[in-house]
């Protein structure tokens, strides 16, 4: 039987981290990111300094599968309770349910640090990690046309949010 699990982010699963994201770097508009990040780069994006903010692997019967991130949303002491919230899975391993479990996982995190409201910001053309947000509860709020340059096109941003 499949099992799936989570571990915080650490010096030793950060190269894998690294190798998930730069795939979707290269070769995605998953993230607009648009040159492979350094080990050091990609540190400052998963592990955070507060408590409040962190990042998971997600295991797969023990193999990492992809990792999920809670981050701050804005500087800003208005903000405090909200949190942005990203997954990124290994490729191949996407509509497999690993994503919603990744979900709960991140909104159970999210209500111990108080957090009222979740917002995943995502690429306009990324179907399958909008409709991944919506199957979970998240509502769109926001669509930026064209903000955003990659391989050669303008790409819209859409924001969903769900309130926790």
């Amino acid at each position: 039987m499949e099992t799936i699990s989570f571990e915080k982010v650490s010096d030793e699963t950060l190269p894998e981290v690294l190798e998930i994201y730069t795939y979707y770097v290269l070769n995605t508009t998953a993230t607009f990111h648009a040159h492979a990040l350094t080990k050091a780069e990609m540190k400052e994006i998963v592990i955070f300094e507060s408590p409040k903010y962190c990042t998971y692997v997600i295991r797969q019967n023990n193999t990492i599968a992809g990792y999920v991130i809670l981050t701050q949303h804005k500087k800003r002491e208005a903000y405090d309770a909200t949190a942005e919230v990203t997954i990124y899975l290994k490729p191949g391993l996407t509509g497999k349910g690993i994503g919603s479990k990744a979900i709960e996982f991140i909104q159970e995190k999210a209500k111990e640090q108080k957090m009222h409201v979740l917002v995943a910001t995502i690429c306009g053309e990324n179907r399958p990690s909008i409709r991944l947000f919506e199957k979970n509860g998240f509502t769109k709020c926001a669509h930026y046309k064209e903000v955003g340059i990659k391989f050669g096109q303008y790409l819209d941003v859409v924001a969903y949010q769900k309130i926790i």
